[in-house]
């Protein structure tokens, strides 16, 4: 008797006409087969569940202008967004090494840009952090003709529930870029004392009500994004007018998550070291562009770029942060808060 083929598994049903959870958007976590259903979600202003809209794209062409040839590196290569539109200025005979630190989404990033045509020989994709690039370097045989880095969560990582990055949906509170190494945010919060959570959220988020949200958390068992959510909402409900009630709380949950996450995945001091080792990183006359989304990260990165100014690292820094148009405001409100800064290296160093 010959042996069934087995049936693939069913799709996720959903109730009514569009499907609500992250889960049932099936037409969306799979852009290659659905890529028409994609654009009328962009149309309507909404990122697609699973991917990234790349912020600055023009701006950060037009600074680091890569040329065929040249070497480069996407220091936070996410969805691939930036890589995308950087890989063809790059041919013929240029390369761009792409890493990150996420296990679970970089294979589905390089398994969609093989799938464009981005081969090994153009494209070489790395799991790896920040600290990783002396050995980078040295493997590559030197310098980089440019490096970005986009310092923003990745929205495939923010609207997948498993990864607990969103109050918007319930899931397990843990906040950590990659889930296979430290501790989730649920196990922070329990070793914290109350003051240190209050200074956690003024240092990482210049949250005002650090200290209600602090005496709220604190002594409480908090697994789940929902029961951080429910407890900030009740310790805060009193706090506003109700016409401003729902934007204020939606604000505060958004800087609460924001400051544990870079808690959890010490994000300021992987910044710092990355910020230390960029000279060293760059040829003479290379370009550097980092997008930053809070102001810790935008100070960090000023004051970096204007030491390396003043001893002689840099010809030349951004005077002032560009940030995204009116338009893209508008188009992918997620580039709101975005902030970009460069850097040249100096000729002679």
């Amino acid at each position: 008797m010959a042996e069934s083929t087995p049936r693939p598994p069913r799709r996720e049903r959903y109730k009514g006409t569009h499907p609500r959870q992250f889960r049932e958007k099936y037409k969306e976590l799979d852009p290659l087969a659905h890529a028409g259903e994609l654009e009328k979600v962009r149309e309507r202003g909404h990122t697609p569940a699973g991917t990234h809209r790349p912020i600055c794209v023009r701006e950060i062409l037009e600074l680091l202008a890569p040329q065929p040839g040249q070497r480069g590196l996407d220091a936070t290569l996410g969805y691939g967004g930036h890589a995308q539109e950087i890989l063809p200025l790059l041919a013929p005979g240029g390369r761009l090494y792409g890493i990150d630190v996420d296990p679970l989404e970089l294979p589905r990033t390089e398994a969609r840009m093989r799938a464009l045509g981005f081969a090994e020989d153009v494209l070489v994709v790395r799991r790896m952090n920040f600290a990783g690039l002396p050995g980078l370097l040295a493997e590559v045989g030197g310098a980089m003709d440019f490096i970005l880095a986009d310092l923003g969560v990745s929205s495939m990582q923010i609207d997948n529930p498993a990864r607990g990055f969103t109050y918007k949906a319930d899931g397990p509170l843990d906040l950590r870029l990659n889930p296979n190494r430290g501790r989730p945010a649920s196990a922070l919060l329990q070793s914290l004392s109350r003051e240190d959570l209050a200074e956690l959220l003024r240092e990482h988020s210049d949250e005002p009500e650090a200290e209600a949200i602090a005496q709220a958390l604190h002594g409480r068992k908090v697994d789940t994004t929902r029961q951080l959510a429910a407890l900030v909402r009740e310790a805060l409900r009193d706090q506003w007018p109700p016409e401003t009630l729902l934007d204020e709380l939606r604000h505060t949950l958004q800087r609460t998550f924001q400051a544990l996450r870079i808690a959890v995945n010490d994000e300021l001091r992987v910044l710092d070291q990355f910020l230390s080792l960029l000279p060293m990183g760059l040829k003479p006359g290379g370009r550097v562009a980092i997008l930053t989304f809070h102001s810790g990260e935008d100070r960090r990165v000023k004051k970096a770029f204007q030491a390396g100014l003043r001893d002689g690292l840099y010809q030349s820094i951004a005077p002032d942060p560009i940030r995204p148009s009116g338009e893209e405001r508008r188009a992918n409100p997620r580039s709101s808060s975005a902030k970009l800064r460069w850097a040249i290296r100096s000729l002679g160093a």
